[in-house]
């Protein structure tokens, strides 16, 4: 009971620890993709919907750019709020924030033992990857509408 009490809030404290941090740079700042953010050749829209059925799950989770202070990436910005440019920066945001987070698994995993370590990384694992996906899509989808 413990183990889960300590990962319940180690996830909490850690989304809202790193999701401060991104949130207080601005959004301009995230303009282009790194070498690990960077989308490659192989990713294409279809490839995404086949392998993941994103399109079919990716709207039921929940939109936490808003919580910081951010805009939310359910619709695109108005021109005045930076457009295209702003979600694609928000994306590249929101992405870095869920890698940053996968960081955390190892971290967790120091108070694991047995069964309970797999589960740790279960929970890292389904808790970010799925905002990964999402956020990779959505810059992809808007790379394509040119």
């Amino acid at each position: 009971m413990t183990a889960l009490l300590v990962t319940i809030v180690w996830w909490v404290v850690a989304g809202v620890v790193v999701g401060a941090m991104f949130a207080r740079r601005d959004w301009q700042t995230f303009h282009s993709p790194g070498r690990i953010t960077r989308l490659r050749s192989w990713e294409t829209k279809e490839r995404y919907e086949r392998m993941t059925l994103v399109r079919l799950w990716k709207d039921r989770l929940p939109e936490a750019g808003t919580w910081f202070g951010g805009i939310s990436k359910r619709r695109l910005p108005r021109w005045a709020e930076g457009g295209r440019s702003r979600f694609a920066a928000e994306s590249l945001r929101a992405e870095r924030v869920h890698l940053t987070l996968l960081l955390g698994v190892p971290i967790a995993l120091t108070w694991s033992r047995s069964w309970w370590l797999a589960a740790n990384v279960a929970i890292g694992l389904g808790l970010n990857l799925p905002c990964i996906i999402v956020a990779r899509y959505n810059r992809l989808r808007l790379m394509l509408l040119g």
